[in-house]
């Protein structure tokens, strides 16, 4: 993973934006992706849905955020891409990204059940986003980097939202009846 047409766009968009911003802005967006930050907001979900009784859900919850670092880091050392600003590799997938999407989205998805999804799922989404716009515009992660993530999350909370809906019943069609029709009065 180290040319190619959409390598050499990524590097030029990365080149493009990198340093863009007020520092303490980028800095603080790219740190929303820091466990320290992202762990506990899913933590007070986690907590939330166990206090309302929905053990199974907080325990996906829980086994996807785990999942992170059992995908992402084994693919850093596989894929070994350079990051933006160093010859060190292990940049892509972003960890951070990673985390901050499962952590607030699951965290959303932990709470839809309690309150307006209108609000809660947007503002997931705008965090996960900003991470990255973050981790970009510091130089941290290549756009591709994030989006990689990215991808890669959607996966595991896909399969955090299917494995909780409950599962469609198969009923066969009713059968005709094979006694002689009423006659039409």
């Amino acid at each position: 993973m180290t040319e190619g047409p959409s390598l050499r766009a990524d590097e030029r968009l990365s080149r493009a934006v990198e340093g863009r911003g007020p520092t303490s802005l980028t800095e603080f967006l790219a740190d929303l992706g820091n466990m320290s930050v992202a762990l506990p907001a899913l933590a007070a979900a986690v907590a939330y849905a166990l206090w309302r009784g929905s053990r199974a859900r907080a325990l996906g919850a829980v086994l996807a955020m785990a999942a992170v670092p059992a995908l992402v880091v084994p693919l850093k050392s596989w894929i070994a891409r350079p990051g933006p600003l160093t010859a060190e590799t292990g940049y892509y997938p972003s960890g951070h990204a990673a985390t901050s999407m499962v952590a607030y989205c699951g965290a959303a998805l932990l709470l839809c059940a309690y309150v307006r999804a209108r609000l809660v799922l947007p503002a997931a989404l705008v965090l996960t986003a900003a991470t990255g716009a973050g981790l970009v515009l510091r130089g941290y992660h290549w756009p591709l980097d994030v989006l990689g993530s990215w991808c890669l999350c959607a996966l595991l909370l896909l399969l955090l939202v299917l494995s909780h809906r409950p599962a469609a019943r198969y009923s066969p069609p009713p059968r005709a009846s094979r006694a002689p029709a009423a006659p039409d009065r």
